[in-house]
């Protein structure tokens, strides 16, 4: 038990200043949700934001970007030079929650909770009712109603929302 404890502490503190560094730009206001760490697990609640995102009446955008994935910094450097014609649109109707993860986090060592279950990624996206097989990506974005249900299939990884317009297609619902 000590030896899973100790692995866990060392893991966690070689994963906190590669954390430190990512994340939406904060013209965004984002909820930052930060991992919590058991049995070498990185587990994110995203209730409170559920939470939160309905007493706002909102629906939310659910930024999972890896501290240490290029992919993930020219997407929110995107997000930074673009925050003036982007942040209205997404503040409308969006709650955005950055999920702050790192490419060390595999598909199994990563669990997000949406009610009372906690579920490794592979369940998570099936209870979203996301069939498709596909890896962890980062970065990767769930738009989900209040409900939580998504609103769209999400694309993920490099080459995604590279424009304004394409940004904002996707803020939309336009398939």
């Amino acid at each position: 038990m000590r030896r899973l404890l100790l692995r866990s502490l060392a893991w966690l503190l070689a994963l906190a200043p590669l954390l430190a560094a990512a994340g939406v730009p904060g013209p965004y206001g984002a909820l930052v949700v930060e991992p919590v760490m058991n049995a070498g697990h990185a587990e994110f609640d995203l209730n409170p934001a559920l939470a939160r995102a309905r007493r706002e009446g909102k629906w939310l955008y659910v930024y999972l970007g890896a501290s240490d994935c290029p992919y993930c910094r020219k997407y929110e450097a995107f997000l930074a030079q673009n925050a003036t014609e982007l942040v209205p649109h997404f503040a409308k109707k969006y709650l955005v929650v950055d999920l702050r993860s790192a490419l060390s986090v595999t598909s199994k060592a990563l669990y997000l909770k949406l009610g009372t279950s906690m579920q490794p990624y592979a369940e998570f996206q099936n209870s979203l009712g996301d069939e498709r097989a596909r890896m962890l990506v980062y970065p990767s974005v769930w738009l989900l109603d209040g409900t939580p249900k998504p609103l769209m299939q999400m694309p993920a990884g490099t080459g995604t929302f590279q424009t304004v317009e394409e940004q904002l297609e996707i803020l939309q619902l336009v398939q």
